[in-house]
């Protein structure tokens, strides 16, 4: 009899339509869609709307907030995403100072973070508050051994370093002293300077006077250009080298004949034409790339990317969390956060995925190429 009910109060509000709907996903988006970040998280607060809404019999919405490149405001926005939304996932912020200033809050909560930043320092050495955050960048160190190799290889045997006065700068100077050291590079001039700087003519004259046979410029968006540029006019004729943080079409345009014949090590995305069709990654950047230009009419930075790989992250460890428990609980983050650490050979825009408890970046060196400014464009370096 019991069944019976049940069944006729099922079929009414079938009728009604008002069945109870599929559980739904929270997922807060953190993005520097303003400020002196803008040029890198515009591309990636454009992504959001690509990121996959269903997954598996589950819907996910994305909470989208701005922190105008201020980290004060990315501890508030975040605060807000947990307390009011209660999300079960973090994706953000885009800055490196953005993220190293949330991680005490993000382990507090026990919220997986997929964090679409330059810096290793949020997920090396890995400690109990950084078990939390997944990189969806190229590690730093797998960026700066492909542009070591190459400065070891074309007799670079002194350089210059001019960075970030951040977290991002840092850990690039940590990576590259050790590296450089290892191929016999003296680094002869080390400068560092504020993303919001509008002249670095200080710190060039100094690394100009200590006549490097390369330098290296750890910045990231358009803010990379500035040392670049300083030097070609102060006369500077030796090689010049980018991270990865460089890896935009506003850094070709606004470099313009400043940036020609620059070394960076970065993504395929830059360089899809050149790439070989057997390569993993192609078709799914090809893809993002796509849909990305037909809703904005002009192709992705690869920071975009970043963000759009956090979502294929999410869209296979949604599945697997939610066998063991509900979203919406904390259950579900940390059975979400075991999801992502346990991905294997996924597939993504940038590269290959594979996650363990030690590295929560898990790219290996199919997730770089070597390339160079030539004629204004990117180019594969052969």
């Amino acid at each position: 009899m019991l069944l019976k009910k049940f069944a006729c109060s099922a079929a009414l509000f079938a009728l009604a339509g008002v069945l109870p709907a599929a559980a739904q996903v929270k997922i807060g988006v953190v993005t520097s869609a303003t400020g002196p970040t803008a040029m890198v998280g515009i591309p990636q607060k454009n992504t959001v709307p690509l990121l996959p809404t269903k997954i598996g019999d589950l819907t996910v919405e994305y909470i989208s907030l701005d922190d105008a490149s201020d980290p004060t405001q990315t501890v508030t926005a975040f605060k807000k995403l947990i307390s009011e939304e209660k999300v079960d996932a973090f994706i953000g912020p885009t800055g490196s100072p953005n993220a190293m200033g949330i991680l005490q809050f993000v382990a507090e909560s026990g919220t997986p973070m997929l964090a679409p930043v330059g810096t290793a320092a949020v997920v090396l050495p890995m400690t109990p508050q950084k078990k939390w955050v997944f990189k969806t960048t190229q590690n730093d160190d797998i960026i700066a051994k492909a542009l070591v190799g190459h400065m070891a290889k074309a007799g670079v045997k002194t350089a210059g370093f001019i960075g970030f006065n951040d977290a991002y700068g840092e850990n690039w100077l940590k990576v590259f002293t050790g590296l450089a050291q290892d191929n016999g590079i003296k680094i002869v001039a080390t400068e560092r300077y504020q993303r919001s700087d509008s002249s670095v003519t200080g710190q060039a004259l100094k690394v100009l006077s200590a006549k490097p046979d390369a330098v290296l410029i750890a910045g990231t968006g358009t803010a990379a250009v500035l040392p670049q540029a300083t030097l070609a006019k102060q006369g500077y004729k030796g090689q010049i080298y980018q991270t990865h943080g460089a890896a935009l079409p506003a850094f070709l345009k606004l470099g313009g004949k400043d940036v020609e014949g620059t070394i960076l090590a970065a993504g395929l995305m830059l360089v899809l034409p050149e790439i070989a069709d057997s390569n993993p990654s192609k078709k799914i950047a090809e893809d993002y790339v796509a849909r990305y230009t037909k809703m904005y009419g002009e192709r992705p930075a690869t920071f975009g990317a970043n963000v759009f790989d956090a979502g294929l992250l999410l869209e296979k460890a949604i599945p697997q969390a939610a066998k063991s428990a509900k979203p919406g609980t904390r259950e579900f983050r940390s059975a979400l956060r075991d999801a992502l650490e346990n991905t294997r050979e996924l597939v993504a825009t940038q590269g290959v995925y594979n996650m363990s408890p030690e590295d929560h970046s898990g790219f290996d060196e199919r997730g770089r190429e070597l390339l160079v400014v030539k004629n204004g464009e990117w180019r594969l370096l052969k």
